[in-house]
């Protein structure tokens, strides 16, 4: 299988094949738009989880008429899709108080298009005992909003099943990850960001087949070609592989990612315990890893120091949207962190949108040229 021909295709189209299939299959696609958003709850029989994306928009002329210019692109982007029915196919959209942006879309969706189900999750900004019974009594009361509304299984006998199957698909997606990291690479980081996407905006149900076909095809693939450069790719929200795929395009490997929308800390595995929803709170809440959060940046910082280490990377990219707060304040002293660390670091704004391809890859190439690859 071409990966990257396939998993763009798919990717694509909001609502696209596998979505159809399941939906035709009687199964209800609930959408999110934040990482502390626990999609596992979303993964209940009868009901699956899509992440939102914005693939392929052009403008975001309707959205500008209700969201301020400094509100980040990916939330404006959002928005006008929503505006212009492409999430019409979506049978309710569960938000994060996670940051002001994403609760400005929830705001205008209430009463431009709401959904049919709407639920805004109130996060804690800290991560202690209080915070994670704050967010557990929180959930517990998302998950009867869920029952009542939809008629699912909530109770703790599907939600452990919906813990154990998300833990078994996202064990095979860090398995197929693994091959980025070895010595001699057989697949790209654009190419594992195809399958990373599609986990989180496709039924898993699904693409469990397809997952596992990959992984054991993946086994007999020969070593990619000689590249300049091992690159670890840290920051928020990034759904489109195609900005990998330029970085890559220039020599610079992407081996691993810590990033809201990435591999890590986002396949790690929910502990399977005799109260599930606890356990799911006490997950998101510590394991989401977020720049919103007060008082760990130190263990944000020497994290990605860690994972430098542990992939081998010869130096760390750092993405952000432009105008995201959370990433913009703390990205600059994720830059001096590592430096300090003795690692290469380059920071880069973007817009949601792919654009500017020509200054990313004269930046890249000039960054993997001053490391001396």
């Amino acid at each position: 299988m071409d990966i990257d021909k396939w998993f763009s295709k798919l990717l694509d189209d909001p609502c696209n094949e596998l979505i159809q299939k399941a939906m035709d299959e009687g199964q209800i696609p609930v959408g999110y738009s934040c990482s502390y958003v626990p999609d596992v709850m979303l993964s209940v029989e009868g009901l699956f989880p899509i992440r939102m994306r914005a693939p392929g928009i052009t403008g975001t002329e309707l959205a500008d008429n209700y969201l301020s210019s400094v509100i980040c692109s990916y939330t404006r982007s959002l928005l006008e899709f929503a505006l212009d029915g492409r999430y019409d196919f979506l049978r309710g959209c569960v938000f994060a108080a996670s940051c002001d942006h994403l609760r400005r879309l929830y705001d205008n969706l209430e009463y431009l298009r709401r959904p049919g189900f709407s639920r805004i999750l109130d996060v804690p900004h800290k991560t202690g005992d209080a915070a994670i019974t704050w967010y557990t009594d929180e959930l517990q009361g998302f998950a009867k909003a869920l029952a009542d509304h939809f008629g699912c299984d909530m109770s703790t006998d599907s939600l452990s099943k919906a813990i154990r199957e998300n833990n078994a698909f996202n064990a095979i997606l860090r398995e197929i990850g693994e091959l980025r990291r070895s010595d001699h690479p057989v697949m790209t980081g654009t190419e594992y960001h195809h399958l990373v996407i599609a986990a989180n905006s496709s039924p898993k149900k699904t693409l469990l087949p397809i997952m596992e076909k990959i992984r054991d095809d993946l086994q007999s693939r020969d070593p990619l070609p000689p590249y300049r450069a091992r690159l670890l790719l840290v920051g928020g929200h990034l759904d489109d592989p195609g900005y990998i795929g330029i970085i890559e395009s220039q020599g610079g490997l992407i081996v691993e990612d810590r990033l809201c929308t990435g591999s890590y800390p986002g396949l790690q595995p929910i502990p399977e315990t005799d109260d599930p929803i606890a356990a799911i709170a006490r997950h998101y809440l510590t394991k989401t890893s977020c720049p919103r959060m007060m008082e760990a940046f130190p263990e944000r910082a020497e994290d990605i120091v860690y994972l430098a280490g542990k992939c081998r990377a010869d130096g760390v990219v750092i993405q952000i949207l432009k105008f995201c707060d959370t990433w913009g304040v703390e990205a600059a002293s994720f830059v001096s962190y590592i430096r300090d660390a003795g690692i290469p670091v380059l920071r880069l704004e973007r817009d949601y949108r792919l654009s500017g391809e020509g200054q990313l890859r004269t930046r890249i190439q000039a960054f993997i040229e001053s490391m001396g690859k």
